[in-house]
């Protein structure tokens, strides 16, 4: 199971800061995630969603040791 974890409007629209997830691709991952979480499911296309620190395609598999990083957009300067 990956270890997903979201920051700041992130966290608070999937309602925690972490979870494990048993989807096998990055993909049915954002698919199950804008399901089950709608308030996350209108940011996530905005979101930087990291595996392994890296920005990747929609069909990378994840696996028990992945770690995904779910990073809304930020604003500030």
């Amino acid at each position: 199971m990956a270890r997903v974890r979201y920051f700041a409007a992130a966290e608070e629209l999937a309602g925690r800061a972490e979870e494990t997830r048993a989807e096998a691709t990055l993909g049915g991952l954002r698919r199950a995630l804008a399901a089950e979480h709608p308030g996350l499911g209108g940011i996530l296309p905005r979101c930087a969603v990291l595996v392994a620190g890296s920005r990747v395609d929609d069909d990378t598999a994840l696996d028990a040791d992945t770690l995904v990083d779910v990073l809304p957009p930020f604003a500030g300067g």
